[in-house]
């Protein structure tokens, strides 16, 4: 008999217990995972009662994705459940990061119709660790601010502008990750980002340096906004007052007279500000860093300049 008392169980008892079939007590038999305890005399196998609780284990791992030679380590070191438990929960929290991971990649490039080289990046950029991303972050900040940090006001802007990836990104955040990335290897990006922070730098030096006070672009979101709500042309001689507000602000913070060269000077400075890739690259990092979504310059920008044009044309 095989009872419930019986000391010895076979193959088919275990199964009936466990829930498996013949077929899988047979395999992890052979795989070491539960052996027979003996065998009769005629050859079949017979298992001890702690078998029950093995194989019920070891279904209980295989439902949550322990691969067989995994659980057979973790039962021949009497390894606790719970420990088990543990590992796998952060193998699969690491498994499900490379998933999201690779899906932002594919996701990004079908939008884009991305050749296999540009996918090829983006996957390498996917896959970089926190340290490669810090890496090349940083790398493209002190390209752009290289040498231009002392006395321009620039010391926080590194802080500001570094994108940092949660250890387990939304996917939107990763594909944000993976586009400035791009950006940030971008030559004519890094050109220009450059320009804008040696604009800022001269503006700051010498006279200005202990000047207070927001910076131009602020200025002219403050002043151009109501503007532009109120339907104001910025060709018309309404716009003229917020001109002047801005270049004033302007040239007290450059220690320079309101002239034409400072407003000429101001143009090319708003010029390499209004890059359309400057205002996304301030957006995506606004996606990484889950931070508020920034609200739009250009539109300010855009009015400002032509208003200011109208005006020196004039």
């Amino acid at each position: 008999m095989n009872g419930d008392g019986d000391t010895y169980l076979s193959i088919g008892e275990l199964a009936r217990r466990t829930g498996l079939t013949v077929k899988a007590v047979r395999a992890y038999s052979d795989r070491g995972i539960v052996p027979p305890a003996g065998r009769t005399p005629a050859g079949y196998r017979r298992y001890g009662p702690e078998a029950v609780a093995r194989l019920r284990l070891v279904r209980t791992l295989r439902a949550l994705g322990l691969d067989l030679p995994t659980i057979r380590e973790a039962l021949d070191r009497d390894t606790p459940p719970a420990e088990l438990a543990a590992v796998h929960a952060e193998a699969l929290a690491v498994r499900i990061r490379v998933l999201t991971a690779r899906r932002a990649v594919l996701m990004a490039a079908a939008r884009r119709g991305a050749t296999p080289e540009e996918m090829e990046l983006m996957h390498r950029l996917a896959a970089l660790s926190e340290d490669e991303r810090r890496s090349l972050t940083g790398e493209f900040l002190n390209e752009v601010l290289k040498g231009l940090g002392a006395g321009t006001g620039l010391a926080g802007v590194v802080t500001s502008m570094t994108p940092h990836l949660s250890d387990n990104p939304a996917e939107e955040e990763t594909e944000a990750w993976i586009e400035l990335a791009e950006l940030c290897q971008d030559p004519g990006f890094r050109a220009a980002m450059r320009r804008t922070a040696a604009h800022h730098a001269a503006d700051r030096t010498g006279h200005a340096a202990g000047v207070p006070g927001p910076g131009p672009e602020a200025v002219i979101r403050d002043r151009t906004a109501p503007a532009r709500a109120a339907g104001i042309d910025p060709g018309s001689t309404q716009a003229r007052p917020v001109i002047d507000a801005v270049t004033a602000a302007y040239a007290h913070q450059c220690g320079r007279p309101d002239d034409a060269a400072l407003r000429q000077r101001l143009l090319a400075r708003l010029d390499t500000v209004n890059d359309p890739r400057r205002e996304r690259y301030l957006h995506l990092l606004a996606v990484v860093n889950r931070w508020p979504a920034p609200d739009p310059l250009s539109p300010e920008l855009d009015w400002f300049c032509a208003a200011l044009r109208a005006r020196m044309a004039s």
